[in-house]
């Protein structure tokens, strides 16, 4: 058992504690937290010397471990562009833990990451939800098949449209290719589910639970008219959907408030470095929020690296989300959005101990980083 005292909590499904105390059990859970606990005996005693506590941040959209820190073709491995219809790719299939970017996420705070494919076709494969801590990914796994990528605009335009010479080349080529297979989707569950045995497809199986509704398509969608295009077709399906990017979320708040799908908004940080990031700003979060949008802020990382998301909570909270909401979208929201919030993203009683202390609160303190973090409920990060 651990036991912290003397640490500002934040559960940040309750209110702050100034001046707590937070046990973790030898299970590597959240056994009890308050302002007036007293350690078990035995256990070992942690000072945080008024430090600021809390859960570790979630990152709900990025590509950690299949693209690497590593230079050059060898550490690329999350696109494959040798089919714009890629389903039954596995997340898990590429993930490298000794990359570099594992330490240097935990060191910034964040302790589990949504990963997988990008966005180079209508259809990528299956993102993972893991634990950032570790060097086997099958023991890193918190959910998988977590969700189903698909990519809407102009990655998978430019992939095909223009080096390939194929379909899809245009944004309506986009969303036919990705109704057809969807069709032919619908119809291979409701055989395999009424029992008639239809012959196996790899690609087909792998839909399997988007089309049962268990796991959302991930839709990549920087555009107004892309991120409408996929609510249309997550419609016209009855499939769950998180809209990734959102780039240009605050042009049609009101619209996304009233659907109602999560938003995990970003990069935000860095240049515009193509025609769909003409509006990318850091308000878009708090605009969306305040249209009541389930906001989420990532870093689509490596795009911006990952350490580096409390930075970015920080940037949007200033540009209008507030502090209060910037913290929920690095932890519980996300965790909520992926599905996982019974174990991950708040301070909670039972939850897995995933915890930072931080040197500074990194949502105000530029450099601000770990202290101390925990993943289920063992030390590894230390400064």
């Amino acid at each position: 058992m651990l036991f912290i005292q003397n640490a500002h909590l934040k559960p940040i499904t309750a209110p702050d504690i100034p001046n707590g105390c937070l046990l973790i059990g030898d299970d590597g859970k959240i056994a009890a937290l308050g302002a007036d606990l007293t350690p078990p005996e035995g256990a070992e005693i942690l000072d945080a010397e008024g430090r600021l506590v809390t859960p570790g941040c979630v990152e709900a959209h990025c590509h950690i471990g299949l693209d690497n820190e590593a230079v050059g073709w060898e550490g690329k491995d999350y696109n494959e562009v040798t089919d714009p219809i890629t389903p039954q790719m596995w997340a898990i299939d590429s993930i490298y833990p000794q990359d570099e970017a594992f330490g240097n996420a935990l060191r910034g705070g964040v302790t589990t990451a949504c990963t997988g494919p990008g966005s180079a076709n209508v259809i990528g494969g299956t993102f993972a939800v893991i634990k950032l801590a570790g060097s086997r990914v099958d023991d890193m796994v918190v959910k998988f098949p977590a969700a189903m990528k698909c990519a809407f605009g102009e990655n998978p335009r430019r992939v095909y449209g223009q080096g390939a010479k194929r379909a899809p080349a245009t944004r309506m080529g986009v969303a036919a290719l990705l109704r057809d297979f969807l069709t032919k989707a619908r119809k291979y569950q409701q055989d395999t589910d009424e029992g008639k045995a239809p012959a196996f497809d790899a690609k087909l199986e792998a839909m399997l639970p988007v089309m049962r509704g268990e796991i959302p398509l991930k839709a990549h969608a920087h555009r107004a008219d892309d991120i409408f295009t996929a609510i249309r077709i997550a419609k016209e399906f009855g499939l769950k959907l998180t809209l990734d990017h959102c780039t240009d979320g605050a042009e049609i708040a009101d619209a996304l408030g009233a659907e109602g799908y999560p938003a995990f908004i970003g990069p935000s940080l860095g240049t515009k470095s193509k025609v769909e990031l003409k509006n990318k700003s850091f308000a878009t979060a708090g605009i969306l929020d305040r249209a009541g949008v389930d906001v989420s802020i990532i870093t689509d990382a490596p795009v911006i690296p990952l350490q580096y998301l409390p930075l970015c909570a920080g940037l949007a909270a200033e540009a209008g989300l507030g502090e209060k909401a910037a913290w929920e979208a690095i932890t519980i929201r996300p965790a909520r959005a992926l599905g996982v919030a019974d174990r991950l993203g708040s301070l909670e009683v039972g939850k897995d101990a995933d915890i930072v202390v931080w040197t500074a609160n990194p949502l105000t303190t530029v450099g601000g980083h770990a202290w101390q973090t925990f993943v289920n409920g063992k030390t590894v990060y230390t400064d």
